[in-house]
Formats: C-alpha cells, structure tokens, sequence
C-alpha cells in the first residue's frame, strides 16, 4: 500500500524527475553532500542552532541514503579510541583511523591482501535484512569525514525523509568495494598482474553489489524515488586503467543495476570521482540518467559537456569548490551563473563538484543557493553570463 506523502516533497519528485527528463522544471534543483565540518562552521557563522540541517534550512530538493553495504555485517572492532582518533576494523575487514583534525579517513590496512584471499573471501548474504531493517554500524555510513556508531535502519531514515525530500537509496559497485575490501594499491596491483583472474573477482563483487541493490529496491518498496550508484575510476587527468578493461569487468553490473532501477520506475544517479570523459558515452549507451559530480579540478566543465552531449545525459554538479573556498563573490557569481548555462532544456542537477568542505564559508554558501534560487527560475536570465549552448 503506498503512503500518503505531502504535497512538498511530491512537488520535488517531480521538480527532479522533469530536469531528468530534459524538460525545465519551476527552477533548477538542487541538492549536496556536506562534509561534517563544514556543517559546524555553517551553523556558527550564520548564527544557527547547534542542530541546523541545510538540507531543511535551504529546502533542498533531494537527499541520498546509505543502506548497509558492508561485505560482513558486524559491529566495529574498537582498536583505539581517544578524543584525538580512533582505528576500528568495519565490516569490510579492513582498518581504519579516523583522525578528528583530519577530514577524511586513512585505511591502514586490509586482512585481505592477496589475491587468493579475495578469491576465498565469502559475503554476507546481499539481502540479510538486517543491510535495510536493522541499525548497527555500518562502514560508508559511520567512517567517513565523521564517525559515527549505530547507523538507524535504512528503511526508518528513508520514511524519516520522504515527507520533505526526494529521497534516493544508494548502492556502491565493484571499484568502490574493492577501494575498502583490498585497497588501491592492490586493485592497481593486480589489475596489472592479474588482470583476467582479478577480473572474475571484480564480476565477482560486481554480481554482488547487483544482487544488494536488488534486494534494496525491494526493501523499499515504494518509498524511494531514484538510486545512486557509488563507483570512482578515475584520478584528476583520465581512469585508473583502461576504458576497455572497465567495459570487460565493470560495466556489466552499473549496466544491470542501471536497468533493474529503471524496470521499477526510478532514475539512477552515478556518482564517480575524476576525469572520466572517455566512458561518458558508455553511460550514454547504458541509460544512465544523471551523472556526478564532474569534477572541475579534474578538467570537467558541465557547459561544455553540454554541447559535446547535447541532451543525451544529464549533469550533477560541477560548480567548482575551489572557488567557493577562495569566497571571492564576483567569482563565485559568475562561477555559479556560467554553469547555469547548462540546465537551459532542463538536464542539470546544481551542486558542487564533489562535497562541501570546511573551506567554504557559511556566508559563501549561503549566498550561492541564494544566487541558484534568483536566478535558476525558468526561464533563465542569466545576463551578462549567459551563454549559447
């Protein structure tokens, strides 16, 4: 039975459904990910209670949720733990310290660190109930630039949200697993060494990560409304390997999961770091509707995406975070009306290229969605930055 849900939140459904369509909305959506210290400076600069959620104070558009995607579901084992950092092995069997002064975490090390421990190693079950109707703690979710024990259940945070949002479920793929589970260095590694025996491993977890969205897909039911899928191939210049390596080992499940999602009605979101132009086409080939977050430090310009592409893909992201922490207004005023440019049609999604950081000033922020909501009506005025698509 579906739930009765306010009127709000629907009218931001469509708001996002109708720029993934290429169709103009009211106004350009938008949405973010913050890092938890930019939330403290936020709320301090701007004179705000000690639990201001931007997400509400903005009204944002939509918010990703985090299932638990942890190869073995267990609590944190608690190696260190002082006011300074603590160093926990997650369920990814790997160990992590978090330092507090630092933003993100450090993987010290992997309990699976050869090739035929990856090839032994055995998953949970990818619809264990307890990855969407059980709290507990939970890697992607609890060790990232904070630290949290106990993660709610996926599904309570989901019917938390969707009253106010348009609320997405997440799933990470094979390089993101393998990033956790093994760690760079060796999936590099054994990419070169290995590359055909290393790639049944990477279909392996691929097959995996397909069967745990899935699996969340029928967890939620009809509460969610679109799907990101977590997967960085890719460094500031071009990918970590070939593209054809990745259309041979990595494709077949985005691809998969890409398709179940939208068998059930819901767009899909693909979240990859770096420079990642030379699959875009393949993202194209496979469906996908939007693409984050096109990292303009990796030489990613949504403008001119949108001429080489045309309508064939939509984009979320890119306005350029070194910008905003520099906090020169004239900049960040034309940083964020140029890449305005691109939503003309409809097909964009406006965030920054990648996550808010503790370098960017509450008044900077602040004035950025301040500058979105003026002039991202449709249709668009862009004045002396507007440019023809």
């Amino acid at each position: 039975m579906t739930e009765v849900r306010n009127p709000a939140a629907l009218a931001k459904v469509v708001r996002m459904n109708t720029a993934l369509r290429h169709e103009e909305p009211d106004r350009v959506p938008m949405g973010e990910f913050y890092w938890g210290a930019f939330l403290e400076r936020w709320r301090r600069e701007l004179g705000l209670a000690g639990d201001a959620d931007p997400y509400e104070h903005y009204d944002l558009d939509w918010i990703v949720t985090v299932p638990n995607m942890d190869p073995h579901i267990r609590p944190f084992d608690i190696l260190k733990d002082t006011a300074e950092e603590v160093v926990v092995r997650t369920g990814f069997e790997a160990v992590v310290r978090k330092r507090f002064d630092m933003p993100m975490p450090e993987c010290v090390s992997w309990d699976t660190d050869t090739i035929e421990k990856l090839e032994a190693f055995e998953f949970d079950a990818p619809g264990d109930p307890r990855r969407f109707f059980e709290g507990g703690d939970n890697h992607i979710a609890g060790v990232g630039d904070g630290y949290a024990r106990n993660s709610p259940p996926w599904r309570d945070t989901v019917r938390s949200l969707r009253d106010d949002f348009a609320v997405y479920g997440s799933m990470v793929e094979a390089s993101e697993v393998m990033t956790r589970l093994i760690g760079q260095m060796n999936t590099l590694y054994w990419i070169g060494e290995h590359p055909e025996r290393f790639g049944e491993q990477i279909l392996r977890v691929g097959e995996f990560c397909r069967q745990c969205c899935e699996a969340q897909l029928e967890a939620g039911g009809d509460l969610i409304d679109g799907m990101v899928i977590w997967g960085d191939v890719a460094f500031s210049s071009n990918m970590f390997f070939s593209p054809d390596y990745w259309r041979t080992y990595y494709r077949p499940a985005v691809e998969a999961m890409i398709g179940m999602c939208h068998d059930r009605g819901l767009p899909v979101i693909y979240h990859g770091c770096g420079n990642v132009k030379a699959i875009l086409p393949d993202f194209i080939e496979m469906g996908l509707d939007a693409y984050n977050p096109l990292e303009a430090k990796a030489g990613l310009d949504v403008v001119e995406l949108r001429r080489e592409y045309g309508h064939a893909l939509a984009f979320c992201g890119n306005s350029n975070i070194q910008v905003w922490e520099e906090g020169n207004e004239e900049d960040v005023r034309k940083e964020v009306l140029r890449k305005l440019n691109a939503a003309k049609g409809g097909g964009l999604l406006f965030q920054s290229d990648h996550s808010v950081s503790s370098g960017v000033s509450g008044k900077t922020y602040d004035y950025i969605v301040k500058l979105v909501r003026e002039f991202g009506q449709y249709p668009l005025n862009l004045g002396e930055y507007d440019e023809r698509i």
